[in-house]
């Protein structure tokens, strides 16, 4: 299988999903790091990319429109993710008397409110948001996660607008 192929690249981005969510998971689970609602929804994008590439490599379209399509939709959840992430780094940025105050956890917006206004809540962000719990050669995770996402959606993008 060539590397470039339709299928080998979807299979790549399939697999890179798995890898993020695995140390996000890692992260949680074993160092004990509780995700804050931006980091949720950063993962939902990164699992939206994983299970189109999932779906798209088990597939392997023949035709261009659905290579396109499939592309597509990952290009767009990806792209979601890294937005995500970019908003974080830029709340983390912010000094201590900008930072939004601490709302009500996820679960409680979930329940509580509708669809449309817990996005807006979230991506709003918090002061849970803006705390760096975590960092590796002096970057925090929402950094790293947007070079993870860039990364990504820079491929994700190639196999959408590549020749075929």
């Amino acid at each position: 299988m060539q590397w470039r192929s339709y299928r080998f690249v979807s299979g790549f981005l399939f697999i890179a999903s798995v890898v993020g969510m695995a140390f996000a998971l890692y992260l949680e689970h074993a160092q004990g790091l509780e995700p804050c609602p931006l980091c949720v929804f950063q993962r939902v994008g990164l699992i939206g990319l994983g299970l189109i590439s999932l779906i798209a490599f088990l597939h392997n379209p023949l035709t261009t429109v659905m290579k396109r399509l499939y592309a597509g939709l990952g290009s767009v959840a990806i792209l979601w993710s890294a937005g995500v992430a970019i908003r974080h780094v830029w709340m983390q940025s912010l000094s201590a008397d900008q930072v939004p105050s601490c709302g009500p956890g996820l679960d409680y917006l979930m329940d509580a409110l509708p669809l449309k206004t817990v996005l807006q809540q979230v991506l709003s962000g918090s002061g849970e948001c803006a705390m760096i719990d975590w960092s590796f050669l002096g970057l925090s995770l929402p950094v790293w996660s947007g070079v993870f996402f860039v990364c990504l959606a820079v491929i994700s993008l190639w196999q959408l607008f590549r020749r075929y």
